[in-house]
């Protein structure tokens, strides 16, 4: 059974946070924890199994970083973070160096595409932490290159795209490989029945710290929707690079999408790169730290990138294809709206998607506000490419196949959607071309580790 976790109040002092680590987050400008940060690191400090579930972007990292850097300190021992793409791992391990590098933290992230050679070495430095994506640990262990048997504290991180994508084996044989005596923490922002099934069979007694409804977004989002039909949708992305200025992410469905979109971009005068796995992993960190620092101001991404980007300050998320799973809305748009700034999430949607936004709706507790198409620019000849791929007439209703039971409300909003689905018409009625963000849902000085520091890498 499942203990729940209560808030305390107050700032980092009042979290039993070693002085240490108190003058290092201070010194990093933190002065208020988050939410799952305020509820979360004492209890982990405590040493208890943790489920935190909490909207992407809302500081996970350091909740569950500062209780492993303070308890390895003064335990000994070794954590181990398992995450589901390269991008967030070594994301995780910036964000946790930034805590733990002046205190002599040793690190290593292991990750596919990456030199082996590296990161044996890295392994050979009896790291305290070990960050990585199930693939390659499992490398290591079958080679064995490294064991896990000195890790007392483990981490799965967004373990609900880990199921997705199909990690299940995977997490389940690096479970297996690790003490049955350990503190396990496991983080989310949806609440699938495979992780629950995880809690019950290889936690003991999980507090439950829950500061979101799983699946609930952050209010700092405006969300809007376009219905489209698929050749209107580059030029209706040309006319909102227009109108707006700053940085923007672009999401498709397929690899092959994202790299058409990309060079629609380009030719659109726009700086842009992109994200999928047919990008190496060079490929794939000049894209994004290009996009951080201004080189580009268009990144198109697959949900490979939905959890692992972490930019300040993106202005606009724009769903360039709908997601097939409600859940992987919740977190593309949590690439905007970040660090206490607003964003708004474009989604368009074609004629026979009105399955889709309903299930969207319904796990997000958010209606969708429905615009009418601006005025489109003149269409542009298509980038020349070595393949070319017939747009086609779009589906009709229900063409996908997927079951309707999951979402719609009954009332206005959807007999409004359900009309503009069935019939095509890209335009709301005269009658109902108000906004409809309105009608929302309400939601609730020694050095420990001794050695040298690392360098950053």
């Amino acid at each position: 059974m499942m203990q729940t976790g209560q808030t305390t109040s107050g700032g980092f002092r009042d979290l039993g946070m070693a002085q240490k680590l108190l003058d290092i987050v201070e010194k990093l400008g933190f002065t208020e924890p988050t939410p799952i940060q305020k509820q979360g690191i004492p209890l982990a400090i405590e040493g208890k199994d943790l489920i935190g579930i909490a909207q992407t972007g809302t500081g996970k990292t350091l909740a569950f970083g500062i209780p492993m850097i303070q308890r390895l300190a003064k335990f000994k021992g070794r954590g181990l973070v398992v995450l589901p793409t390269r991008e967030l791992a070594l994301q995780v391990d910036e964000a946790i160096l930034t805590v733990g590098r002046g205190i002599g933290l040793r690190t290593a992230v292991l990750i596919g595409g990456a030199p082996m050679g590296r990161q044996l070495q890295q392994i050979k430095n009896n790291p305290h932490i070990i960050i990585g994506t199930p693939g390659r640990i499992i490398d290591h262990l079958e080679q064995r290159t490294m064991d896990l048997a000195g890790v007392n504290i483990l981490v799965l991180d967004e373990a609900d795209r880990m199921l997705d994508m199909g990690f299940l084996p995977q997490i389940k044989r690096i479970l297996q490989a690790v003490p049955r005596e350990r503190q396990t923490m496991l983080f989310s922002a949806t609440m699938p029945d495979d992780i629950v099934k995880i809690a019950s069979n290889y936690m003991k007694l999980p507090v439950r710290v829950e500061v979101a409804r799983a699946g609930t977004p952050t209010e700092l989002v405006e969300h809007e929707l376009f219905v489209v039909r698929k050749d209107q949708k580059n030029r209706l992305l040309e006319r909102l690079l227009g109108d707006y200025h700053g940085s923007v992410l672009v999401f498709s469905r397929t690899k092959f999408g994202a790299r058409r979109i990309c060079r629609a971009v380009s030719a659109m005068g726009h700086s842009a790169a992109e994200i999928h796995s047919d990008r190496s992993l060079a490929q794939r960190r000049e894209s994004l730290d290009g996009f951080k620092a201004g080189k580009y101001r268009v990144l198109v991404a697959t949900d490979i990138a939905a959890r692992g980007i972490d930019v300040t300050g993106i202005e606009l998320v724009v769903n360039y294809d709908a997601p097939e799973n409600p859940e992987d809305y919740v977190h593309r748009i949590g690439r905007t709206g970040r660090a206490g700034k607003t964003g708004r999430a474009i989604t368009f949607a074609t004629p026979d998607q009105g399955t889709e936004i309903r299930e969207i709706e319904t796990l997000a507790q958010i209606m969708l506000q429905i615009s009418p198409l601006p005025e489109l620019p003149p269409d542009r000849p298509r980038p020349v490419e070595g393949r070319r791929f017939q747009e086609g007439p779009p589906r009709r209703f229900g063409g996908r196949g997927r079951s309707p039971s999951r979402g719609g409300r009954g009332g206005g909003h959807e007999d409004v959607v359900g009309r503009l689905f069935e019939t095509g018409e890209t335009r709301l009625p005269a009658d109902r071309q108000t906004k409809l963000t309105g009608s929302r849902f309400k939601r609730r000085d020694q050095r420990p580790f001794g050695g040298r520091g690392r360098g950053r890498r």
